[in-house]
């Protein structure tokens, strides 16, 4: 399993919330690819914020990388795995 951290210190940050099953098929991937590359990765509930619930809300999972959103609903793990090896 790959390291998880704080979103100021990983590559990749998942915005989800509890409960949620797309949330935790996100995190599979996530989990996979961070681990495959070495990278770590931080999970953010979007309920613990009323901010990331306004702007997120039905979007999530939402995924970042490097500070800029990646994707939403869905992780591919290919496309995750290009953006981390650039």
């Amino acid at each position: 399993m790959s390291a998880r951290s704080e979103p100021a210190d990983a590559r990749v940050t998942l915005y989800s919330r509890p409960g949620c099953h797309l949330c935790d098929d996100a995190r599979v991937v996530v989990d996979a690819v961070c681990a495959e590359l070495g990278e770590s990765y931080a999970e953010v509930s979007i309920d613990d914020d009323p901010e990331l619930t306004r702007r997120f809300g039905e979007e999530i999972p939402v995924t970042f990388v490097d500070g800029r959103q990646h994707d939403f609903w869905r992780v591919d793990a290919a496309r995750l795995r290009a953006a981390l090896q650039r």
